[in-house]
C-alpha cells in the first residue's frame, strides 16, 4: 500500500493550520500511532500552537483515507497524554500547558545486529545441561496467559499473596505430592523466581551473618554466593561415588559447636558430577541433620529426567525430618530457563518467614505466568510435555554416548560414567587441562565452562557436558570440534570463527530439532567429580573409584 497523503490548509479562524501527512498502511506500527506522531510533531515544530483546534475527525478521516474510528483513537489517545484538550459542543485543540515529555513520540529503538548475529559471532556454546527451548509448548503456554490475563482483569490485577498465586500453589501441591512421594499442602509451598531465586530467600531469611552453610565440592557455586550474599559462610564437603562424603560432614558439624546451620545437597544427581547419593548416606545425613539440628537444602533441579527405573525419591520425603527439609524445585528446567518459575516447599513455620522476606523484596512474582503455568499443569498439559521431552533427551545422551565411544581421540582423552537421568555428562579429562580443552575449543568458536568453575579454588580436569539442549546433529558437530582440539597440530589448525576440516562438510545447523525429533515436544545441570560405579564410556579403565576418594577438586578450599 502507497499510503494516505494529506495537505490540509489554513482553515477558518480558530483553525490556523496546515500540514502534510502520510499515513503507511504497510508500517509496522498502526495508522493510529503514526496519527498521533504526526501530530505530536506538528506540535514540537512550533505549527501547531498551542490553542489552536483541529478540523473534526469526519473532516480529518475523509482527507486521510481511513476509517473515522482510527482519528478518534489517537485524538483520544492525545488527550489522555495531555497534548490535545477536548471542548464541548467546540471540538478538539492543542492544550494550552503542553506536557513536558514526548511520550506519543517516544519510540524504543533495537540494534540492527540480530539474535541470529550474535549467535553466529559466537559459535556453538555447551551448556552445563538445559532443556531445549525449541521444543518447549510455547504456544500452550501463551494461550493460557492471554486467558489468565482476562480472567485475573476482571478482578482488578491488584497486589496478591507474596507466597504467590493460591492457584498455582494449590495445584503444585498435589503434582508434587503424586509424582515426588512429598506430603505437603499450598500453605508449605512459596514460589520464587527460579531455583536461584529460592536459594538467595532461604539464604536472606533463615540465615544471620556469621552462620555456616555445608555444600557440596565439587557443586553449585551459585548456591554458594547466595549463602555468602547472607553473610554466612561456606564449608566444602567432598564428594565420591556415593555423594556426599556424610562423615566428613559429622566432622565439621562437630568442629563447628552449632555455628553449622544447614547442609546444602543435590541428592538426586549431584551437581555437577551426576552421582546419586546413596541410601547409605541418606539415612546418615538425616541422623546428622537431627542430632545437630541442621536444614537439609535440597535442591531438585531435574528430578522429571530419569532414563533407567524409577528415579530416587527426594530427602524430604520423609515424614520424620520434614521439618528440618527446605526441598527446593524449578520449573524452568521442565519448560525452558527463560521462565522463571521455582518453589521452596518447607514448614509452616519457615514458610511464615520466607513470605516476609519475599514481601520486602520483590512483593509478589509473576501472577499471570503463575496462573497460566498452574492451567498447563491442570490440564496435563506440562506432564505430556516431559514425557516427550524424556523420551528426546535420552535419545540425544544416547547419541552423545556413541559419539564419545566410536571416535578414537576422544575415548582415550576422556571418560565419562553415563546418568541414569539428568541432561548433562561429566566428562573427565585423561591428559589435558579442562583450561587447556576450553581455550583450544574457544579458537574454533566452540564454548565450554571449565571444571575450576565448580570448585573453589584450582583447577580440575574435568568439564560439564550437558546434551539436552543441542540435536543430534549438533552434537555430532561438538564431538568434531573437540576431536580437532586433540589433534597434535591443533594449535596450528585453529581458527576463530568456527571448525575447520571434516566439521566444514557438515550442513549448518538450522537452529531447530530435525528429523524425528522435530515431532516431539521438550531438564541442569557442574568439577573433577567422583567416578561412578557401573558402566562408562571411552575405554575407562577398570572398576570404579574407592569411597572416600573423590577426584578433582581438594574437600576444603
Amino acid at each position: 500500500m502507497t499510503g494516505s497523503r494529506t495537505n490540509i490548509s489554513t482553515g477558518p479562524a480558530g483553525r490556523p493550520w496546515r500540514f502534510d501527512l502520510v499515513l503507511d498502511g504497510g508500517a509496522s506500527v498502526s495508522r493510529q500511532t503514526q496519527l498521533s506522531r504526526a501530530i505530536v510533531q506538528e506540535i514540537q515544530r512550533g505549527r501547531l500552537l498551542p490553542g489552536s483546534t483541529l478540523p473534526g475527525s469526519r473532516t480529518l478521516a475523509a482527507q486521510l483515507e481511513v476509517n473515522r474510528k482510527v482519528v478518534v483513537a489517537a485524538v483520544d489517545e492525545l488527550v489522555a497524554q495531555g497534548w490535545l484538550e477536548a471542548l464541548p459542543a467546540r471540538g478538539t485543540r492543542v492544550a494550552l500547558n503542553l506536557p513536558t515529555l514526548a511520550v506519543a513520540d517516544a519510540e524504543g529503538r533495537r540494534s540492527v545486529e540480530t539474535a541470529l548475529d550474535r549467535r553466529r559471532a559466537a559459535g556453538i556454546a555447551v551448556n552445563d545441561g538445559v532443556p531445549d527451548a525449541r521444543i518447549a509448548p510455547v504456544d500452550e503456554l501463551a494461550r493460557a496467559q492471554r486467558r489468565a490475563l482476562r480472567a485475573l482483569a476482571r478482578t482488578g490485577l491488584g497486589y496478591g499473596d507474596a507466597a504467590g498465586d493460591p492457584v498455582l500453589r494449590e495445584v503444585l501441591a498435589g503434582f508434587v505430592n503424586h509424582a515426588r512421594g512429598l506430603s505437603c499442602s499450598s500453605e508449605e509451598i512459596v514460589l520464587t523466581r527460579g531455583s536461584q531465586g529460592a536459594l538467595s530467600l532461604f539464604a536472606l531469611a533463615m540465615l544471620e551473618p556469621g552462620d555456616v552453610v555445608a555444600v557440596e565440592h565439587p557443586g553449585y557455586a551459585p548456591a554458594w554466593r547466595a549463602f555468602q550474599l547472607a553473610r554466612a559462610d561456606v564449608v566444602h564437603v567432598p564428594v565420591d561415588a556415593d555423594g556426599l562424603r556424610t562423615d566428613e560432614l559429622e566432622a565439621h558439624a562437630r568442629r563447628l559447636k552449632g555455628r553449622l546451620k544447614a547442609v546444602y545437597v543435590t541428592p538426586h544427581h549431584q551437581y555437577p558430577t551426576t552421582v546419586a547419593m546413596s541410601a547409605e548416606r541418606r539415612m546418615h545425613l538425616r541422623r546428622i541433620c537431627e542430632s545437630f539440628r541442621l536444614y537439609i537444602v535440597e535442591d531438585d533441579y531435574d528430578y522429571e529426567y530419569h532414563f533407567e527405573g524409577a528415579p530416587l525419591l527426594p530427602l524430604s520425603a520423609t515424614k520424620d525430618l520434614s521439618s528440618r527439609c527446605i526441598y527446593i524445585a524449578s520449573l524452568s528446567k521442565l519448560i525452558a530457563p527463560a521462565l522463571r518459575l521455582g518453589y521452596i516447599i518447607a514448614d509452616r513455620s519457615v514458610v511464615a518467614r520466607l513470605r516476609a522476606v519475599r514481601e520486602l523484596l520483590d512483593r509478589q512474582g509473576d501472577v499471570v505466568l503463575e496462573r497460566a503455568v498452574a492451567e498447563l499443569i491442570e490440564d496435563g498439559e506440562v506432564q505430556r510435555h516431559a514425557r516427550r521431552a524424556r523420551q528426546l533427551y535420552r535419545e540425544r545422551r544416547d547419541h552423545l554416548l556413541q559419539q564419545l565411544a566410536s571416535r578414537p581421540p576422544l575415548r582415550s582423552a576422556m571418560v565419562c560414567d553415563p546418568p541414569g537421568g539428568g541432561l548433562a555428562l561429566w566428562m573427565r579429562l585423561r591428559s589435558l587441562t579442562s583450561e587447556e580443552l576450553v581455550r583450544r575449543a574457544h579458537a574454533r568458536g566452540l564454548a565450554l565452562t571449565p571444571g575450576s568453575a565448580h570448585v573453589a579454588a584450582g583447577s580440575v580436569p574435568a568439564f560439564r557436558f550437558g546434551f539436552a539442549a543441542h540435536t543430534s546433529e549438533e552434537l555430532s558437530r561438538i564431538c568434531d570440534v573437540l576431536e580437532a582440539c586433540l589433534q597434535p597440530d591443533s594449535e596450528k589448525g585453529a581458527r576463530p570463527g568456527g571448525p575447520r576440516g571434516s566439521e566444514a562438510k557438515r550442513a549448518p545447523d538450522r537452529g531447530g530439532p530435525r528429523g524425528s525429533e522435530a515431532k516431539r515436544a521438550p531438564d541442569r545441570g557442574a568439577p573433577g567429580g567422583p567416578r561412578r560405579k557401573g558402566r562408562q564410556t571411552g575405554g575407562a579403565p577398570g572398576g570404579p573409584r574407592r569411597k572416600g576418594q573423590p577426584r578433582g577438586g581438594s574437600g576444603q578450599p
